[in-house]
């Protein structure tokens, strides 16, 4: 039961940690302009952006950071160069006042794709860089050095980012599939204020990743 326990609350803290910089409630207007609110597609590519993001973020904290190894990067810089475009993101949203992706997405046109630009619509730009972006990717690695070192410490831990990421996924499965529901109750205006302040918590995660950098490299400089 301790064992379960420290896998429900470290597949907890996964989840909290990732929602936040995925951001799927924001991207909802992207995601139903791309699939042009086509129930079949909208079906289809939410499944399609869900595995491609479980997978991406899964492999990101199980083995990112043998890659940063590999290229001798440091975690400090990852957490800096993510957080700084993870702020860069939130700022644009705040500062653009283009809302025709909002527009789109309310009164969008109906329309079938082939299963081949549904597979191209969902890795690029929905799965990456929309939903598993670089600041996804970059929370994954960190979270992923915290493993532990023992056998059973570290099967726990990767069991807990399994879970994790998969109620992740599955999150930003049921955001996108229903995300239509959401947007026609929201309206256009509700819909662009929800996207603002996401934008600026998003902002406001991207600093606090390049402050946590930033005080990591300079204690490895002291």
């Amino acid at each position: 039961m301790e064992n379960l326990g420290e896998v429900l609350r470290s597949s907890a803290i996964v989840v909290l940690t990732l929602l936040p910089i995925i951001n799927p409630l924001g991207n909802v207007p992207i995601f139903l302009s791309i699939s042009r609110r086509h129930a079949p597609t909208m079906r289809r590519m939410a499944r399609q952006v869900a595995i491609n993001s479980w997978i991406i973020l899964l492999v990101s904290m199980l083995i990112g950071t043998y890659v940063l190894d590999m290229f001798g990067i440091s975690l400090a810089i990852v957490r800096l160069g993510g957080g700084l475009l993870v702020a860069a993101a939130g700022w644009r949203m705040l500062q653009t006042e283009d809302d025709n992706p909002v527009r789109t997405a309310v009164a969008g046109q109906a329309a079938e794709f082939s299963e081949l630009e549904v597979a191209k619509r969902s890795f690029f730009p929905m799965s990456f860089p929309l939903t598993a972006g670089p600041g996804a990717i970059a929370a994954s690695i960190a979270r992923g050095t915290n493993a532990a070192d023992s056998p059973s410490g570290y099967l726990i831990s990767t069991i807990s980012i399994a879970v994790g990421t998969f109620v992740t996924a599955g999150i930003v499965y049921l955001c996108y599939r229903y995300g239509s529901k959401l947007l026609d109750k929201l309206g256009e205006i509700g819909t662009v204020a929800m996207m603002r302040f996401v934008a600026f918590i998003l902002l406001c995660i991207g600093l606090q990743m390049m402050w946590s950098g930033w005080a990591e490299l300079n204690q490895i400089g002291q």
